[in-house]
Formats: structure tokens, sequence, C-alpha cells
């Protein structure tokens, strides 16, 4: 369970400060599929960011499994990232100079990877449609490509969130669709929360959670 209470964030604007975030209340039940909707500016990916422990509310504490992230040292933190949270950026955060199986591999390469790992991390790509793009760099992959490498990545670790910024924005409708049946698969087998920002709603089913921002402000959360 992710708990959100009364969250603010601001930043430092010349002698103001910019509200994106204001008072927020909100909860992602463990094994919940969410989406986070709203228009663009109104703190969505902000929110995520926090969720994901990328960065500290100005006000307020967000809780998983009752532990306060802000309770957490810098090597807790960074644990937590890195063992229980995948992440899927809009701007894909691939290195330049790995090719897309070393992309889907990189939280592993730090440790180590062994033949059983990198099966399954072909494996995804050619879930993904990558089958034949597995050894070419991002430069040689398009932006679609180059985002499903990114869910590739996060998905090969075996969270226990996923929080995706906007997985679908260079993606076609077909493989949009794949892409969130991976997703759904995931939840369904491993009870794995998946939080998503987007602005296409074609993806929601029923049952989802709908949680909506507006100028920084949660509206009631719903489901469809």
């Amino acid at each position: 369970m992710i708990r959100v209470q009364d969250v603010t964030k601001n930043y430092p604007s010349g002698s103001a400060r910019v509200n994106v975030l204001e008072g927020v209340n909100c909860d992602f039940p463990t094994g919940s599929f969410s989406f986070i909707l709203g228009p663009s500016g109104s703190g969505k990916s902000t929110l995520l960011y926090l969720l994901g422990a990328l960065d500290d509310p100005t006000a307020g504490e967000i809780f998983v499994d009752n532990q306060s992230l802000g309770g957490l040292s810098a090597r807790q933190r960074d644990l937590f990232r890195r063992e229980q949270v995948g992440f899927i950026f809009q701007n894909f955060n691939l290195l330049k100079n790995l090719d897309a199986l070393q992309n889907t591999l990189v939280p592993f390469l730090a440790t180590g990877c062994s033949a059983e790992l990198r099966a399954r991390a072909a494996d995804l790509l050619d879930k993904v449609g990558l089958k034949d793009r597995r050894h070419h760099r991002p430069s040689q992959l398009s932006g679609g490509e180059q985002q499903r490498v990114a869910i590739a990545r996060a998905v090969l670790k075996s969270p226990r969130f996923i929080l995706a910024d906007e997985p679908t924005g260079e993606l076609d409708s077909h493989t949009g669709k794949l892409i969130f049946d991976l997703l759904r698969q995931l939840q369904r087998e491993h009870a794995v929360t998946i939080i998503t920002v987007t602005h296409d709603e074609r993806y929601l089913s029923p049952h989802d959670r709908v949680l909506r921002l507006e100028n920084g402000k949660m509206l009631t959360p719903s489901v469809l």
C-alpha cells in the first residue's frame, strides 16, 4: 500500500514559489492498477517522482507499507528505488553506448548478469516486438523502440511497483495495447502495483483506479 498524505510540492521561481502540488491525498492499494490523469502542468509527473523517492515533498508525507519515505536514509532510499521500483520514464533514460539488451539489463550490471537473466531480458524484448533489434544502440532505434526497451528494463526487475510516465506516448495503438497487456499480466500474476501517468484514456479498463489532478489538486479518486 502506498499512501499520500497532505503532500505539497513547490519550487522557487525568482522571488516567488510555484505550487505544483497542493495538499494531495490519495492511496494505491497493493496489486492495484491505477491511472493518474490530468492536463499538462497539473502535477502528474511530479507526483510520480515523489512516489518513487526521486524527489521529496515540500510538505506532507508518503508512506509505503506504513514506512515514511521521508524517514529513510539515503542508502535505504537507493535500495528502495533499485530493488522495489521499476521506472518507465518519458525520456527513456537509455545509455547511449549500450545496446537494447544491455540497456534492459542495466539495473543488474553492477551485481552481475546470469545466463538465465540474460535469457529473460531477451524474452522480454521479444515480447515488446524487438526480437531483431536486441543489439541496436539507442541512436539506431526509433523513439517507440527506445520506449519499449525502457519498459522491458522496468519489468525485468520484477519490482513491487511500476511507475510509468506516459509509457505509450511514442507508441502506435497496437504496440500500446501489447505493452498494457504485458503490464496487466504482471499485475495479475505477481500482484505488482502499477501507477501510470497518461493523457491517453484508451487503455483504461473496468476496475482500474482513476485519479485526476487539476492545478496540483487531487479530485475524487474513482473506479471506472
